[in-house]
């Protein structure tokens, strides 16, 4: 299946926090798009990597995902290296995406910088066609798409591109909240994390209320590029 849109996360709920809004609106607008989580967040303090799993088929039900895979890299411990890069190149491939989305290119979690670092050589990789793969026993064609992007995550990053997300914040959240164990909630005796703790998510809001106002929009999304964006026509910006 060719996606649209391909959307790599180091760990099953980056995408949810980070461009999750954008995700809803793409597929709202008859776009194919799909996830690639690299782990299982099988370090993640509270919770499994079972308990995640299953977080992610709720969240990807709500998502209305075209697909969804995990790579099932180790947390904490994948490295930017050729075996790793090739894992990516496979999926590219496979799906031949116009634009991917990645992790923020630094951030409080390490593995959030790393996977962006091993999404961008991969992308340049895959376009090189002496750099053979095979999935499921058949030869692969080189492809590179077209553009990449890098959500903004934890720590506040100055964003190249905003998107309006307004309509699609109630059921963003309804994603994020699928993931039971890592976020708030009142009912759980599981020890509390940075991002349990009930202003996490009240500081994710509050970010997407500035980023919003920079557009006169309730909510948007921020995103980071690592080369210059053109457009065809002056009337596509707001």
């Amino acid at each position: 299946m060719k996606l649209d849109i391909l959307v790599f996360a180091v760990h099953p709920d980056d995408a949810e926090l980070g461009c999750s809004g954008t995700i809803l609106k793409q597929i709202a607008a008859g776009r194919k798009v799909g996830i690639i989580d690299l782990t299982r967040g099988e370090l993640g303090t509270r919770g499994t990597a079972e308990t995640r799993d299953q977080e992610t088929i709720e969240s990807t039900k709500i998502l209305g995902l075209h697909v969804r895979q995990n790579l099932e890299m180790r947390d904490g411990f994948f490295r930017n290296d050729e075996e790793h890069q090739l894992k990516i190149i496979q999926m590219i491939r496979k799906y031949t995406p116009e634009i991917v989305l990645c992790n923020a290119l630094h951030d409080r979690h390490p593995d959030h910088g790393r996977a962006s670092d091993l999404v961008n050589d991969a992308l340049f990789l895959s376009g090189l066609p002496k750099i053979k793969t095979e999935l499921d026993g058949e030869s692969q064609t080189a492809y590179r798409p077209r553009l990449m992007l890098q959500y903004i995550q934890d720590r506040y990053i100055e964003p190249d591109i905003v998107v309006d997300v307004s309509d699609f914040w109630d059921k963003k959240m309804e994603c994020i909240h699928a993931f039971k164990t890592q976020f708030f909630n009142s009912a759980s005796d599981d020890q509390e994390t940075y991002i349990s703790s009930p202003h996490f998510l009240k500081v994710i809001e509050a970010r997407s209320r500035e980023l919003g106002k920079s557009i006169n929009a309730i909510h948007a999304e921020g995103f980071t590029c690592r080369k210059l964006l053109g457009i065809d026509d002056l009337m596509d910006l707001s």
